[in-house]
């Protein structure tokens, strides 16, 4: 199925947003709960999958509906069709600060693999379905299970990653990675996981038990701020026993959390 010819624009810096502008007819597919906001004559309506095999049956739409269940995804996805007679904008936001990435799959040879959560939205005609890791260590110890996205098509899809993202790309040279900065690559890179340096750096070097190493020819998006680390730093600077963060670390937080009880 061939994609539908989406323009867009990318709003902000740290925050961003993807404003699409739909031509009549034509419909761009999103995550559940990804839309910001649209104009008059933009309507949406929740499916399963992508629409990317309309004429599927029952037990080919319960398959598609079980391989997202296993990344962790919503069950189903969100189309926005332009109904009215003009241009419309419809605009989607990523859930945590980065940035969003437009992809062009034509460019790309017409797939891409990333983490399970990086996807966004993309034109209609775009494929989303799931990759398994070829190896058993890549799926135990690669940070993202033995699940990941594979987008298929000739259009744009938009991903989003947290912090900075840079492209790299690879003509034969290995890169190594910590395994929560891989956002995706495409097809003749090939994706492993090795241990990181001697046993005493994989306890005290503080950078992990295990790296990704990416070898091959093509090209591989990284983020600098994973949200599991992220979340891991606002986890651990959370008010405790139910009493207030503030001014946690220094002297007179110290003194506020004896006088408080803590």
């Amino acid at each position: 199925m061939k994609s539908h010819e989406i323009d867009y624009e990318i709003l902000g810096d740290d925050m961003q947003i993807v404003e699409v502008e739909l031509d009549p007819g034509e419909t761009v597919v999103a995550e559940a709960g990804a839309m910001n906001y649209m104009e008059d004559g933009i309507t949406f309506e929740a499916k399963m999958g992508d629409g990317t095999n309309p004429g599927a049956g029952v037990m080919d739409k319960l398959l598609s509906v079980g391989k997202r269940m296993l990344t962790g995804e919503s069950v189903f996805m969100t189309h926005f069709t332009n109904t009215g007679s003009g241009k419309r904008k419809v605009a989607f936001a990523a859930p945590y600060p980065g940035k969003i990435v437009p992809v062009n799959l034509a460019e790309l040879g017409g797939r891409l693999i990333c983490e399970k959560d990086a996807f966004l939205c993309a034109a209609l005609g775009t494929k989303v379905s799931i990759a398994f890791t070829k190896r058993l260590g890549a799926g135990f110890f690669g940070g993202e299970g033995f699940i990941l996205q594979k987008l298929e098509g000739d259009g744009m899809a938009f991903i989003q990653a947290g912090g900075t993202v840079i492209a790299r790309e690879l003509t034969g040279q290995t890169l190594r990675v910590d395994t929560g900065c891989l956002v995706g690559f495409t097809e003749g890179i090939d994706y492993a996981i090795e241990r990181a340096g001697n046993l005493k750096s994989m306890i005290f070097g503080g950078e992990g038990l295990f790296l990704a190493t990416l070898r091959g020819t093509g090209r591989v998006y990284l983020q600098s701020l994973p949200f599991s680390r992220m979340a891991d730093r606002i986890i651990a600077h959370a008010p405790r026993h139910g009493g207030s963060a503030k001014g946690e670390g220094s002297v007179l937080g110290r003194l506020g959390g004896l006088i408080g009880g803590d």
